[in-house]
């Protein structure tokens, strides 16, 4: 649990918000960056320390040993799963409510996704799907603390343990999040988090890191994320070969293969900025969900359904989505977001399509023909040779119920324009 956290979200609202600076850019950040800058940029040297600081501070912040930083939160991904073995011929379960991403890595690795459905009151995914999708052929887990709510890790890790699974889990949407006293990301045997714009926090526009506590996984993830190179390491900053191993002509440099994930020092120098204001920026968003969920009790509105958030969790809010009753409201989703929007809301956003019905899965259009997808490939014996409706009803019912309204906002000025344009909408609908 983070003590640090929770005393954050004691304070009031004007003291959180006094700690988030305007465009998300405050002195730290300056300042970190011009250290790299002053540095200088080499081949073999990490400017200003830059990298080995982010990790080392990141790794303590969520209580794991070590950080990985990527240039993304899908190559985090993907470097997980190949570290863990993960291949053609290989099976990958993820959940279908989700950015397409999380399924993408596994078919970038070779492997077939697997959608395990969704629990209709906290959206996740839902561990009794997993256990009826398990096969022979499955490998590994990828499960998504959606929108900032873990899912039911006791379930997904007893699945896993039971069938000697590896549970990467996707933390992109949950920084900070707990479940049942513990942090998320410290569960699985390693965990993603993006540093995308929309994220609770960022590193200029993309970026991401890879926590774990094992050892030989960090060191392998690292080689996969760094093409491949043989001798780098688990350790903090561990993402270059020195001068003399790497310019000798007997070096051998690549053992494995890998790809090229790395984040620029500059990158890491925002990050972390903002990684030592996590705690009010995270504490933000949790203050931005509870107004909208006062709305909700002040004006007796019934018909927009929060997800269920279970006792022993903290739930993060990288969005606060709702199910919108329809029938209850009297008006479909469409005309809902019309009306937010005539009220002042500044945007308010569908959930993803079911991933498996996007088109890039429903057509197999992976490479250049749908029989050179995994799905097809004579490595692998399992039966998921396609991906329709009905594969999981219960996503495919509830994803275009879903509302998601923001909480990005960094004032409170602009918190009370949502909040307000919310109240607006049900009293109007109320009316009708």
């Amino acid at each position: 649990m983070n003590d640090a956290l929770h005393a954050m979200l004691a304070k009031s609202p004007e003291e959180i918000f006094a700690l988030l600076p305007p465009g998300r850019v405050g002195e730290a950040d300056r300042r970190y960056l011009d250290e790299v800058l002053d540095a200088g940029f080499r081949n073999t040297i990490d400017p200003a320390n830059i990298f080995s600081r982010m990790e080392s501070a990141f790794a303590e912040r969520f209580g794991v040993r070590y950080a990985v930083l990527h240039n993304s939160g899908t190559g985090t991904m993907q470097s997980c799963l190949l570290a863990a073995g993960v291949g053609p011929g290989d099976e990958v379960i993820v959940p279908p409510l989700t950015a397409v991403a999380t399924a993408v890595v596994v078919v970038q690795c070779g492997a077939v996704p697997v959608f395990a459905d969704i629990d209709p009151d906290t959206f996740n995914i839902n561990p009794a799907d997993i256990a009826r999708k398990i096969t022979p052929h499955t490998r590994a887990i990828i499960p998504v603390s959606l929108y900032g709510l873990a899912p039911d890790y006791d379930g997904i890790m007893r699945l896993a343990a039971e069938h000697g699974l590896t549970v990467v889990e996707d933390n992109a949407e949950c920084f900070l999040g707990e479940y049942k006293g513990r942090m998320v990301g410290a569960i699985g045997h390693a965990a993603s988090f993006s540093f995308q714009a929309s994220k609770h926090m960022t590193s200029a526009g993309d970026g991401g890191v890879v926590i774990t506590d094992d050892d030989d996984y960090a060191r392998n993830i690292r080689k996969r994320s760094c093409l491949g190179y043989r001798t780098l390491g688990a350790k903090p900053g561990d993402v270059f070969v020195p001068r003399d191993v790497r310019q000798d002509i007997d070096f051998e440099r690549h053992d494995v293969m890998g790809y090229n994930f790395r984040m620029s020092a500059v990158q890491a120098a925002l990050a972390l900025a903002q990684l030592e204001r996590l705690e009010a920026l995270v504490a933000a968003r949790v203050h931005i969900a509870k107004r909208y969920e006062q709305v909700l009790g002040e004006e007796n509105c019934d018909w927009l359904i929060p997800p269920v958030v279970p006792a022993d969790s903290l739930h993060t809010y990288w969005t606060w989505v709702c199910k919108l009753d329809e029938e209850k409201a009297g008006v479909d989703w469409r005309t809902f977001r019309k009306m937010f929007l005539a009220n002042g809301g500044d945007g308010l956003y569908s959930a993803w399509r079911p991933v498996h019905l996007e088109p890039v899965f429903r057509d197999l259009a992976f490479y250049g023909r749908p029989d050179q997808a995994p799905n097809h490939d004579p490595r692998y014996q399992g039966t998921v040779k396609s991906y329709q409706a009905g594969d999981c009803p219960t996503c495919e019912t509830l994803q275009r119920r879903l509302c998601q309204f923001k909480t990005s906002m960094q004032t409170l000025d602009a918190v009370a324009t949502q909040v307000n344009a919310l109240r607006a909408t049900i009293r109007e609908i109320s009316r009708r």
